[in-house]
């Protein structure tokens, strides 16, 4: 089964430019059906936390351009969204639509960037959801959430096969990026995609190094530094073996004292 990730380099709170955007992108990219394509985080808007002009409103535009683009190219999209939440907050999303523009799943961002200011804007999510793509179990994250793998390990233990990680992580730490993508998969026996932004914002630069990492912690793919689709093959039956093979997570300890 085929993964298609885009690197975009959105501009800056435009919606409708940003979806253009992305149409242009895969326009040139053929697409089989029952695919898999994962957009960035807030690619809508970019890390802006003006949540005037990046809250979605009752029908999201950005939303139905996610399940637009699902239906034209009869796979399943992965993107950012920011939804309203409560007490004046907004809530980071990743959402999920399958081939015929049915909502797959949404999960809530469950580590607001602190350091960036996004706790005072974004409220955290509770859950960790799952999806099934291609007779994996999948689980989408979203940047920061990168940072703690207790996370994706729980993911992992509820039957997670492919973790999904959608950011807008910034150049200055790229090697994190790089690094944390390989240890998550690694440690966790699983496919790992990360799907970054490239070039600009008003106050940060972007790396792009959108990646596809394997079980083994091999890189498949890797997007560079600019825009662009990259493709990727995600076979389950590579994950199976190998954990077939190195029963790893067979032998975590549940019991160990908090």
């Amino acid at each position: 089964m085929k993964a298609f990730l885009v690197q975009l380099d959105p501009g800056w709170e435009t919606k409708p430019e940003n979806f253009a955007r992305v149409d242009k992108l895969l326009a040139g990219t053929p697409i089989p059906p029952q695919s898999l394509i994962v957009l960035p985080e807030m690619f809508a808007t970019g890390f802006s936390l003006n949540l005037a002009a990046t809250v979605d409103p009752g029908a999201s535009p950005t939303e139905a351009f996610l399940r637009a683009l699902a239906v034209r190219h009869r796979s399943t999209v992965v993107g950012g969204v920011v939804r309203e939440g409560q007490h004046g907050k907004g809530r980071n999303e990743a959402v999920v639509f399958g081939p015929a523009g049915e909502l797959m799943a949404r999960y809530c961002k469950l580590h607001p960037f602190t350091l960036g200011g996004e706790t005072r804007q974004h409220e955290k999510g509770e859950n960790i959801v799952f999806f099934e793509w291609g007779g994996l179990v999948a689980a989408p994250f979203i940047c920061y959430d990168l940072r703690f793998p207790e996370a994706f390990r729980r993911a992992a233990q509820r039957g997670a096969e492919l973790l999904i990680v959608i950011a807008l992580w910034p150049t200055r730490r790229v090697e994190h990026w790089v690094t944390l993508l390989k240890a998550r998969a690694i440690e966790n026996q699983a496919w790992v995609i990360g799907v970054n932004r490239c070039g600009a914002e008003p106050e940060l630069t972007y790396p792009g190094r959108s990646m596809v990492v394997n079980p083994h912690g091999e890189i498949v793919a890797d997007a560079g530094a600019t825009e662009g689709v990259v493709a990727a093959e995600i076979d389950a039956q590579v994950l199976r073996q190998w954990r077939s093979d190195f029963p790893a997570l067979k032998d975590i300890r549940t019991d160990l004292p908090q």
